[in-house]
C-alpha cells in the first residue's frame, strides 16, 4: 500500500526540488558528469525497472526488519569488530535474508553488504548495478534498546545511487528514494528544511568508533567549535537515519568521517538528492561513496556550514 502510495506521490514532487538538484549539478560537474552517463547508459527497460528494483528492496527491507523487532527486546550475542564497534547475529541474519531476496530476482547484479565485507574483505565497485547493504544501521543502539535502527539498501548504476530504501522498524519509518522521482517517508512526499541561518540550525553528527588520542582529539575540536556556531547538535548512531533526518527536515546539517563504508550513505545520498538536498565531501569536494566522508545540508546552508567544515582539513 505505502510503495503504491509512493509511486502515485511522485508526480507531486516540486518543481524546487528539480532546481534544488539542477543547481547542485551544475555546481558540481563531476557528478553531475557520473549522474548523466549513468542516466544515458540505462537502456529503457532498466529506466521502467527502477520502480520494480524499490518495491523488491522495500520487501527485502521489511522481511529484515521483522527479525530485527523481533529480536529488539531480546537479549543479544555481541561480538567485537573493533574496541567498540558491535556485531551480532541479527546483523549477519539480516544480510543473508536481504542479498538471498535481491539474487534471487537479480543474479546478474553485484552485492556489497557490511558484514560480507567485514568477513571476506573489501568489493571493488563497479559500473554495474550494484545494491550495497547495511543490514543493521545503528548495531550499538540494538544491542542497548535504543531505537534507532535501521536497514539500508541502496542500488547504483555506473556508481552513480538509483534506488534507495531506509526502514526503521521500530518507529515504522519507511524512507524510499529514485533518482529523478522524488523521496518519500510513509508513502508522502519529504522535502529539506528551509532554514538558511546557520545559528538557527540542528547538527547531527557522529563520533565514530576509533579511540586513539589523535583522532579522539581532532573529533572533539570540531565538535567544540561546531557549538558555538549552530543551535545544537545530536547524535542518533545511525549515519543512513541522519541523512535521512536531513531529507525530512528534522535535521538541517550533517557530517561525518571514518564511518563503516558505503552502505551506510549508498541510500541516504539517494534520498537527500531527491528531497532537494546537497551531499558533498566536508572539503567541499565531489561526493566519494567510498571515502567513509560525507556531509549533507540543504541548499542555503551549505557555503556556510563547508566554510566551517575546511577549518579542519
Amino acid at each position: 500500500m505505502l510503495f503504491a502510495q509512493s509511486l502515485q506521490c511522485a508526480c507531486l514532487v516540486s518543481k524546487s526540488l528539480r532546481k534544488s538538484h539542477a543547481r547542485y549539478t551544475a555546481t558540481h560537474p563531476s557528478y553531475s558528469s557520473r549522474c548523466n552517463s549513468a542516466s544515458r547508459s540505462l537502456t529503457m527497460a532498466e529506466h521502467d525497472s527502477l520502480s520494480e528494483y524499490l518495491e523488491t528492496a522495500v520487501d527485502a527491507a521489511k522481511r529484515a526488519g521483522e527479525i530485527i523487532s523481533n529480536a529488539f527486546y531480546q537479549k543479544k550475542n555481541v561480538e567485537h569488530k573493533g574496541q567498540v564497534d558491535l556485531v551480532t547475529e541479527t546483523d549477519k541474519a539480516c544480510e543473508d535474508l536481504i542479498f538471498n531476496h535481491l539474487k534471487e530476482r537479480y543474479p546478474k547484479h553485484k552485492f556489497i553488504g557490511e558484514e560480507t565485507t567485514a568477513a571476506y574483505g573489501t568489493s571493488e565497485l563497479t559500473d554495474e548495478p550494484t545494491w550495497i547493504v547495511d543490514p543493521l544501521d545503528g548495531t550499538t543502539n540494538f544491542v542497548h534498546g535504543f531505537p534507532f535502527v535501521c536497514i539500508s539498501i541502496g542500488l547504483t548504476i555506473g556508481k552513480v545511487p538509483m534506488v534507495g530504501v531506509v526502514y526503521n522498524p521500530i518507529m515504522k519509518e519507511l524512507f524510499t528514494g529514485i533518482h529523478g522521482k522524488g523521496a518519500f517517508l510513509n508513502g508522502n512526499p519529504i522535502k529539506v528544511s528551509s532554514q538558511s541561518e546557520l545559528v538557527k540550525s540542528l547538527l547531527a553528527t557522529e563520533i565514530g568508533t576509533k579511540r586513539d588520542k589523535l583522532t579522539v582529539d581532532l573529533t572533539t575540536g570540531r565538535v567544540n567549535s561546531l557549538l558555538f556556531k549552530v543551535r545544537s547538535l545530536r547524535m542518533s548512531g545511525s549515519c543512513a537515519l541522519n541523512l535521512c533526518g536531513i531529507a525530512c527536515g528534522r535535521i538541517d546539517l550533517f557530517y561525518e568521517l571514518g564511518f563503516g563504508g558505503p552502505w551506510d550513505v549508498a541510500a541516504g545520498v539517494l534520498i537527500v538528492q531527491e528531497a532537494g538536498g546537497f551531499f558533498y565531501d566536508p572539503s567541499g569536494k565531489d561526493f566519494d561513496i567510498t571515502s567513509q566522508r560525507v556531509a549533507a545540508s540543504n541548499p542555503h546552508l551549505k557555503d556556510a556550514f563547508l566554510h566551517v567544515l575546511r577549518q579542519f582539513e
